[in-house]
């Protein structure tokens, strides 16, 4: 029987043929531990008096949620890993270097075929490289610094295959919404989602990254993509190690199999508040808005930023509007600088934040929303309560329609700039 991406990728690292719903326990390739997870596992690992194992090479510790420190207690937890990277010689990603999703597959660390694990929910993102992204807790994290080794169960998986090309104005932040919306938040729960198609072969990486990422809030365990040309170029100078793409076979099973035209696609947001409430950006129109933002790992890359100030360029956020941008990486800020993006912003009424998650959830203290507020944002999820007050409004959108949106001071249908 064929096996599917997953099912080749943990045979790999198990040293034998597995299948969907078997247990392994196999070294990861990458660990990718945040700070708001690291510093309970560090505590454990601490009183338990367990010393580190991992191979140093396969971990970055990253602060990037709480940036700038919001309490004393984050700071001593930043304190925490900086001293026990340095005494442990592992590499740490300090404080307004950007959010670890996009920052470790920039170094180079995340490659085809990898098993790559994150201390946050949207560790997914590193499908786009062909790569097993999964998200891991405190828990696991002590088991890995410690042994080195994790045990998964090895997941079911789903295809979705992607026909067609996007129209003008619409992106993978719409399509992928659009899958959520169909899915729903737990449709594919502990699955891996397999992407294929016409459509990815006219995307960029960041294009993808966004799809693989956003995947988590449908309950995907993986979401991964296939490499071509577009991942190899994109790892060239990044990483000198050699790798092998890994596809799946043609009579693999799937448990469901989901075609898309993404020709046929529009617009859309999700609606207060849930993720998978989504609708046409044209049921949505004239929503008075207060705040928006384009940020996170989800939304903060360079063709993000690229697209936003293409429809600021010249004009002004409407008045009344609060726009919050923040690049995902410190290089993604420099080539910002360089190709003349964050003048155009700022020029344009935006406040440009530190590289980070920035905007994501209350607890990184930015941007806050009062009672009764409306933002639109480039971002990942709308929950009641994430961005502040119980009674503010929070709609997920392409960074097209937030732009947009800011400039009218309501949502608006980003194709006009198109």
């Amino acid at each position: 029987m064929g096996q599917t991406i997953a099912e080749k990728i943990f045979s790999q690292k198990a040293g034998r043929p597995v299948a969907a719903g078997e247990i392994v326990v196999i070294p990861v390739d990458v660990v990718m531990a945040q700070d708001t997870k690291t510093p309970i596992a560090l505590d454990v690992l601490q009183r338990s008096q367990l010393p580190v194992r991992i191979d140093r090479k396969r971990i970055s510790f990253v602060i990037d949620h709480r940036v700038p420190s919001t309490s004393e207690l984050h700071s001593n937890y930043h304190a925490a890993m900086r001293r026990v990277a340095e005494q442990e010689d592992i590499p740490l990603v300090d404080a307004g270097s950007g959010t670890g999703h996009i920052v470790v597959p920039e170094m180079g660390r995340v490659l085809p075929g990898h098993v790559a694990v994150g201390t946050d929910s949207h560790a997914t993102t590193y499908g786009a490289l062909n790569a097993l992204g999964i998200a891991i807790g405190s828990t696991e994290l002590v088991s890995l610094l410690a042994t080195g080794k994790l045990w998964f169960k090895v997941p079911q998986s789903m295809q979705v295959t992607l026909a067609g090309r996007l129209q003008a104005g619409v992106f993978s932040k719409d399509l992928i919404l659009h899958v959520v919306g169909l899915f729903g938040e737990a449709g594919a729960n502990y699955h891996c989602v397999e992407f294929a198609g016409e459509a990815l072969s006219h995307m960029s990486m960041d294009a993808r990254f966004t799809i693989s990422n956003q995947s988590t809030d449908m309950g995907a365990k993986a979401a991964i993509m296939e490499a071509d040309a577009v991942t190899r170029e994109w790892l060239e100078g990044r990483s000198s190690e050699l790798w092998e793409p890994v596809s799946p076979d043609a009579d693999a099973t799937y448990t469901r199999r989901l075609g898309i035209d993404a020709s046929s696609l529009e617009p859309v947001v999700s609606a207060p508040h849930r993720v998978d409430n989504v609708i046409p950006v044209t049921q949505a129109l004239g929503t008075r808005i207060n705040q928006a933002a384009v940020s996170t790992c989800t939304n903060g890359r360079l063709e993000d930023l690229q697209i936003v100030a293409g429809i600021l360029k010249g004009k002004q956020v409407a008045k009344g509007v609060r726009f919050f941008v923040a690049a995902g990486s410190r290089e993604i800020h420099r080539q910002a600088m360089r190709q003349g993006i964050l003048e155009t912003l700022f020029e344009a009424g935006v406040m440009i934040l530190a590289p980070g998650c920035a905007p994501c959830s209350t607890g990184l203290r930015q941007a806050i929303l009062g009672d009764g507020e409306v933002t639109i944002q480039a971002s990942n999820r709308n929950f009641r309560g994430r961005m502040g007050s119980k009674n503010a409004s929070i709609y997920l959108a392409s960074p097209a329609t937030v732009a947009a949106s800011a400039l009218k001071g309501y949502i608006a249908d980003p194709r006009e700039h198109f």
